[in-house]
């Protein structure tokens, strides 16, 4: 397999990563765990998780229309890549050592989920590292 597969592969991840996303508001309640916070608050956690999503939204996009030129090795692609191996390693390392989700990985679906995602994250930073790399 070519860098171009991986990264294209990568895009999919990306875009499916955003189901994972979608979900997150309901399985982690949030109208009813926010609702105690301040208005700005609330709208501060709800368009930051809006941003999130643009920004996975724009990486898998790019990832899939446009993998020849992520993997070409310009100084644009191999700082583009760069940036996203960050952005898939930082959450990594949030995943392992900052986020508590035991208590909501309350069936196996949900724990599938939650691994998948870890699986998911580590490819990302793994694929666009070494896109970056050359």
């Amino acid at each position: 397999m070519n860098c171009e597969q991986l990264l294209r592969i990568g895009g999919v991840i990306q875009l499916g990563i955003l189901t994972a996303s979608a979900l997150v508001p309901g399985v982690l309640d949030w109208r009813r765990q926010l609702q105690p916070l301040d208005k700005l608050l609330r709208q501060l956690i709800w368009v930051h998780g809006a941003f999130i999503v643009l920004v996975i939204a724009g990486f898998g996009l790019l990832s899939l229309l446009l993998p020849g030129p992520l993997a070409e090795g310009s100084s644009l692609a191999r700082g583009t890549s760069g940036l996203i191996a960050l952005f898939w390693f930082a959450r990594l390392t949030i995943q392992f050592f900052v986020f508590d989700a035991k208590a909501y990985l309350r069936n196996p679906w949900l724990r599938l989920g939650y691994y998948g995602l870890t699986v998911s994250f580590a490819y990302l930073a793994a694929a666009f590292g070494w896109a970056a790399l050359g």
